[in-house]
């Protein structure tokens, strides 16, 4: 079984839920992904990381960091960072909040120490449905300077988020699509 593969169980398992649910776009659905129990998840966790840290390498672009907005992104983009590390191709991570920091520097984005200013970022989401996070980290992250090459998502829900994304420039790679994910 090839990582992917295994990848796919793991979510099946531990964070594919069926019934009723409103996700965070206000929509209502007949399924839901709770992302976070996969990636949360030591081998969840690894095998993100080097799935992501896969479409990276191979992004025509020179990546300087890779980040996403709490706490979807969170292990995401500490998985890729670790895996990145290891392979001995090291790219930072960085977390975009939701809200400024309420003291000190009222940053938006932690971990900018680590970055190259203007380098080109990857932004990572644990579940795309209509984009409307990335749209926010997209903003911030361009407000800092930095420039989004790559986005990159675990699962794809196929509910117009890819093609807002499209519409303003931005490609987005998946892991899974949700038939890829739902199919036997």
């Amino acid at each position: 079984m090839n990582d992917k593969q295994r990848l796919k169980e793991i979510i099946l398992e531990k964070s594919y839920r069926k019934g009723k649910f409103k996700l965070s776009s206000g929509r209502e659905s007949d399924f839901y992904i709770d992302g976070k129990q996969t990636t949360l998840s030591a081998e969840g966790a690894y095998l993100c990381g080097r799935l992501i840290f896969a479409l990276i390498k191979n992004h025509p672009a020179e990546i300087g960091a890779v980040g996403g907005m709490t706490l979807g992104a969170d292990p995401l983009v500490t998985a890729a960072s670790m895996i990145s590390f290891l392979e001995e191709e090291p790219i930072p991570a960085f977390i975009v909040r939701k809200e400024s920091k309420g003291h000190g520097t009222e940053a938006y984005i932690e971990g900018q120490k680590n970055m190259e200013p203007g380098c080109n970022v990857t932004l990572l989401e644990d579940v795309v449905t209509t984009g409307g996070t990335l749209f926010q980290v997209i903003e911030r992250v361009a407000a800092q300077g930095f420039k989004v090459a790559q986005i990159i998502t675990v699962v794809d829900r196929r509910e117009g988020g890819a093609e807002a994304l499209a519409a303003k420039g931005y490609k987005l790679e998946t892991l899974f699509t949700r038939e890829e994910l739902l199919a036997p």
